[in-house]
């Protein structure tokens, strides 16, 4: 029997199923539509579907040929957003329980009457404080006060919560305080999820650590349900494998760690698109990349310079300071379903409020009268009018002109420009965006490939690259499911911390050695729980530096061999490198400080690969289909277009715009004026003629 890699990525609209063989490295996808109420569901029917498919014969249990399942999931990410975590409570030290709502003074919207301020995750009632001080050396000025930390406990379970965070000040230099207030809290309320401040976040800055920690106590019984209901319902059809788990950073985890510590899995989702993109980016000779990847929900945008995405140690999410290795991702309210309506001042705004899965956009038939992104597509006719999803999902094309028709009248536009003026809108917000990560950051987005996926991003590349003056476009062969694809392209990742401030000095190079070697100790347990062999382990160190004095630090990487003075000589070249990089200037003459040493560590796992096929000639008309009419902007008028299958698409396969290119997963665009060409790696290539 064969056996299969299995990769899900599950969104707020559609659950995307990527099969990977491994004898013959034959690739099948397959799609669903999500169960918002409950997404174990969806997971486990697309799951099933597309095992049956791919292997009828493991009868009653589809899912036994699995030899792996990758997942990556938006249960936390959707959590935070909607506000829908579980009642917390959090104990902290006495005269911090308003740390929280205050947060740090630094006011970019101070002046912005229209700034919106995310709820506080706890309730002022259930901040409760308990007597302990440490200084920052870590010496005990004020014992815990025990009795104080049961009081709060009893308080917090008469309250109802289901978590308790709990944070004091410095305990990422001395946790006994923190640790023992967990085990005064599991004995007065064992049914309580409870997280500790040094395990999920052990570096110093006292807000985000904070932060970090109530997040993940909000998030973790949501989490843990999810699971708890996945888990059966993968095993029901016969998967015997450990399921992982996709983090922030790209990698990967098992469900208990997931369940743990659910605060790193808020990009669970986006992260592994990234991850496909630097694969495929690699094998096609397209390291320099900026990824759009466009969902039914919102847009992630990340850019990726000679092939490696930048991995922050810290983020804002959704208003909310996470503590957690994460890749450089930008997100807006921009997706499939996204919602046009017209604004108090009668202009046309899109987004960021979506139809979702249920009821979805107009076209879906299912009660929704606001038109949507997809509806003008339907009536643009960029999608198909009559179905999607390769035939699976009809839609109605009457009643997505209806509805944009409407909208036209509150406008005084005409509908088909109605319609275009949704595409132009939403393609402003994520030229926005994509600006963010580049131009922002001293990147020209004209030196770089637009790589789309997403189930919605192939469909507008090509307007977007135009807003943007990029040339080239680069589709992969399954754009829709890239990050399920990409949950078979990535390894086990786990990454550790802790703040130690120590001047960049010979004198502390035994500091140095212990606070690695204590790290090593953790990522050494992490490996045998993962259960990752010695020769597929690896890790990597980096230090994060500043000048004494300096808000902001910057990761330096150590390389690997015994702590000597050749180390801190790397070191200080390597900080002052990454300070002329970053801020164009140095300071020779101000001390340099090591402030936060960190690990990566990585369990290789065997992973899908990328084949290349050989050239079967320019001729693409043996992929033609049909012919559509389709409404271009350009002309202002209905353009028939010739209509490609794409899997009947071969390497080497050359034709020019206006095209459409049709695919169960996706939809691509091809402008007048572009032309398009199929790499060895089945990749489409749009560039500007």
């Amino acid at each position: 029997m064969s056996r299969w890699r299995v990769g899900v990525d599950s969104g707020g609209t559609f659950t995307d199923i990527c099969l990977f063989e491994e004898n013959e490295g034959r690739v099948e996808v397959w799609k669903v539509s999500s169960t918002p109420d409950d997404p174990s569901r969806g997971i486990a029917q697309g799951v099933e579907e597309g095992m049956r498919r791919v292997a009828p014969e493991a009868g009653d249990q589809p899912a036994s040929p699995v030899s792996y399942f990758g997942h990556g999931t938006t249960v936390a990410t959707n959590a935070l957003i909607q506000h829908k975590g579980v009642p917390t409570g959090l104990i902290t030290t006495d005269g911090f329980r308003d740390l929280l709502e205050i947060g740090r003074q630094k006011r970019p919207d101070l002046y912005d009457i229209f700034a919106d301020k995310p709820p506080t995750l706890v309730e002022r009632s259930l901040r409760l404080e308990v007597t302990e001080r440490l200084r920052h050396t870590g010496e005990v000025e004020t014992a815990l006060d025990e009795e104080a930390v049961r009081a709060a406990a009893r308080k917090l379970r008469a309250a109802g919560v289901s978590a308790i965070a709990i944070s004091f000040l410095y305990s990422f230099i001395r946790p006994e305080h923190e640790r023992r207030a967990k085990e005064i809290v599991q004995q007065e309320y064992p049914e309580a999820f409870i997280c500790t401040s040094h395990e999920i976040a052990p570096e110093f800055r006292e807000f985000e650590r904070l932060s970090t920690a109530v997040v993940n106590a909000y998030l973790g019984p949501v989490m843990k349900r999810y699971i708890d209901r996945l888990a059966p319902r993968l095993a029901g059809l016969g998967m015997s494998v450990t399921p992982h788990l996709t983090q922030s950073n790209g990698g990967v985890i098992g469900f208990e760690t997931a369940a743990d510590k659910p605060v790193r899995t808020v990009l669970s989702g986006p992260s592994t698109g990234v991850v496909g993109a630097q694969a495929i980016g690699r094998a096609a000779g397209l390291p320099d990349l900026i990824t759009f990847d466009m969902g039914g929900t919102s847009t992630d945008v990340a850019l990726l310079k000679g092939g490696e995405a930048r991995l922050a140690s810290e983020a804002i999410v959704h208003g909310h300071p996470i503590k957690a290795p994460m890749l450089d991702i930008h997100t807006v309210g921009a997706g499939g379903g996204s919602i046009a309506y017209v604004d108090n001042g009668g202009l046309l705004k899109v987004g960021p409020r979506s139809a979702g899965a249920d009821p979805g956009p107009v076209c879906y038939g299912k009660g929704n009268v606001e038109p949507a992104v997809t509806d003008a597509n339907i009536v643009l006719q960029t999608l198909n009018p009559r179905y999607l999803l390769g035939g699976r999902m009809p839609v109605r094309h009457d009643l997505a002109k209806d509805a944009i028709g409407k909208l036209a009248e509150q406008l005084g536009l005409g509908l088909m420009e109605t319609a275009q003026g949704i595409i132009s809108v939403v393609t402003a917000n994520m030229a926005k965006a994509i600006r963010v990560i580049s131009v922002q950051r001293g990147h020209d987005p004209r030196d770089y490939t637009l790589m789309a996926f997403g189930g919605a991003g192939p469909l507008h590349a090509a307007r977007l690259a135009k807003e943007l003056d990029i040339k080239r476009i680069l589709v992969p062969r399954n754009p829709g499911i890239l990050c399920a694809m990409g949950l078979l392209l990535t390894d086990l990742r786990a990454d550790f911390a802790a703040t130690r401030l120590l001047p960049l000095d010979s004198a502390v190079l035994g500091e140095i050695d212990a606070a690695f070697a204590t790290l090593g100790e953790q990522a050494d347990a992490w490996f045998a729980r993962e259960e990752i062999a010695a020769d597929d382990r690896r890790l990597l160190r980096t230090v994060d530096m500043r000048y004494a004095g300096q808000n902001y630090e910057l990761a330096i990487p150590l390389p690997d061999g015994p702590i000597t003075s050749r180390t801190l000589d790397l070191l200080a070249q390597g900080f002052a490198d990454a300070h002329q990089r970053m801020y164009g200037f140095l300071a020779d003459n101000e001390p340099v400080q090591l402030v936060t040493f960190r690990l990566e560590a990585t369990g290789l796992v065997s992973k899908a690969t990328l084949a290349a096929h050989p050239s079967a000639g320019a001729d693409a008309s043996g992929a033609i289909r049909e012919s559509r009419d389709v409404w271009f902007t350009e002309s202002g008028d209905f353009v028939t277009c010739p209509v490609y299958a794409r899997e009947d698409l071969k390497s080497g396969n050359r034709f020019s715009g206006p095209a459409i290119v049709e695919q169960m997963d996706a939809t691509t665009v091809v402008l007048p004026g572009m032309t398009a060409r199929v790499d060895p790696y089945l990749n489409l290539i749009l560039e500007v003629a």
